[in-house]
């Protein structure tokens, strides 16, 4: 019979990091960043430089790679993104779908705005040529749900599948749908997210968003705890979810167990942060308490590291709120990456679940901490811990979404699921 327990056997990530887990892990351990300037636009095009001159860019992705033509043409490149992290999370969790039973597996992603790219293209050939040069594709290619059917139409997934939308916070979310999915007896579940939202419409309609930074310099223009604004990214990770029963059965390997997720909602105005953390605090002390967990057990805190004053401000109450008086690691590994809208909380899950099977948190980069943050244990640098087991991931988002998860590594080796 079938448990409630729900394992992350796969992982993979398209990342500015790098693509695939090992790249990506040995750049976050050598605190290696991929936020960089935006490219200018051509002149000769009649191109305006962006509004925002920094973000997370993922080197080298080569859809090409992932997704043949034929789907390359009526897809985005988020949706390119989440096809290659789906492939490489199934990969390495060696879960082959046309050998399964296909109502047994299930897709759920996190998803913002959808294919920017792709809707800018079609819009302008809408504007310059007319309606018969909209591609028929226009109607699912930026759908804020296309990542989930493409990867469900090309493994054959056809359990319960499904998307989420609730901004920064959505990976958390989507990770708790997942969870809902294995205790429904569903055996695995693909879930996170990935983003690419750095087309020039894109980049306009971020432009307005409280807090984000107009730096060109990327050591500065995103530094948490000490900063005056975020930049956006691009990419984000998927994971594979798998069931106690599948676990043991197929003799799987664990990155981590999911002891629980928690979600609170603001209920103010999308475009300001809420005035105080309360619901924010409430998450994290909701996903603990159904992790029967102590704020003694947890051993690291990935944050989610706002960049602006009121959200730095707000995060370090809750972590003073919850915690007390003991210094708890804290570490924002998204400074290497930018804040990835809704892949960023799938990221942080794969960083981590990473974290835990190596027994090594990742570092914070670029950090330069205000005096008033002097208590925080903040980790600028990579840091070994023989007895790392348990993780609380915490996530916000735009619109007031709040979400924590609690992971707890494996005790052991092997298939060790204790």
């Amino acid at each position: 019979m079938r448990t409630s327990r729900a394992f992350i056997t796969g992982l993979g990530v398209v990342a500015p990091t790098g693509v695939g887990t090992a790249e990506h892990w040995a750049n976050s351990l050598r605190g290696a960043s991929g936020i960089g300037p935006l490219p200018e636009p051509d002149p000769g095009d009649g191109g305006r430089p962006a509004p925002v001159r920094t973000a997370g860019q993922v080197p080298g992705f080569d859809a090409d790679a992932f997704v043949d033509t034929r789907l390359a043409v009526q897809t985005d490149r988020g949706t390119w993104m989440a096809l290659a992290a789906a492939r490489l999370a199934l990969d390495d969790a060696r879960l082959t779908p046309d050998q399964e039973f296909p109502f047994d597996l299930s897709v759920v992603t996190a998803a913002g705005s959808g294919g920017n790219a792709f809707g800018q293209r079609e819009i302008q050939a809408l504007w310059s040529q007319g309606p018969r040069k909209v591609s028929a594709y226009q109607s699912i290619g930026w759908f804020y749900a296309a990542s989930t059917g493409q990867i469900s139409i090309r493994h054959q997934l056809k359990g319960a599948c499904g998307v989420v939308v609730s901004d920064g916070a959505g990976g958390i979310d989507a990770l708790a749908q997942a969870r809902r999915l294995i205790r429904r007896r569903t055996g695995a579940v693909l879930v996170g997210g990935t983003e690419a939202p750095l087309s020039p419409y894109a980049l306009v309609c971020q432009s307005d968003q409280y807090g984000i930074s107009r730096g060109t310099d990327p050591r500065t223009a995103y530094r948490p705890f000490g900063g005056e604004g975020f930049v956006p990214g691009e990419g984000g990770a998927m994971l594979v979810v798998e069931s106690e029963e599948r676990v043991r059965r197929r003799g799987l390997r664990v990155y981590a167990e999911i002891l629980s997720t928690a979600a609170t909602q603001d209920g103010w105005d999308p475009a300001e942060p809420a005035p105080d953390g309360a619901q924010f605090t409430r998450a994290v002390r909701e996903a603990l308490r159904r992790a029967d967990c102590a704020p003694d057990d947890i051993d690291v805190v990935f944050a989610d590291g706002a960049g602006t004053a009121v959200g730095d401000r707000q995060e370090a109450e809750m972590i003073r709120a919850v915690f007390g008086t003991r210094s708890v690691p804290v570490t924002v590994p998204k400074t290497m990456t930018g804040r990835l809208c809704s892949g960023g909380a799938s990221l942080d899950l794969a960083w981590a679940a990473l974290a835990l099977s190596h027994r090594v948190i990742p570092p914070s980069v670029n950090l330069a901490p205000a005096a008033e943050y002097a208590d925080l244990d903040l980790v600028t640098h990579p840091r070994v811990v023989p007895d790392l087991r348990t993780a609380l991931v915490v996530a916000r988002g735009t619109g007031g979404f709040n979400a924590a998860a609690v992971l707890r590594g494996p005790a052991g080796a092997g298939t060790d699921t204790g």
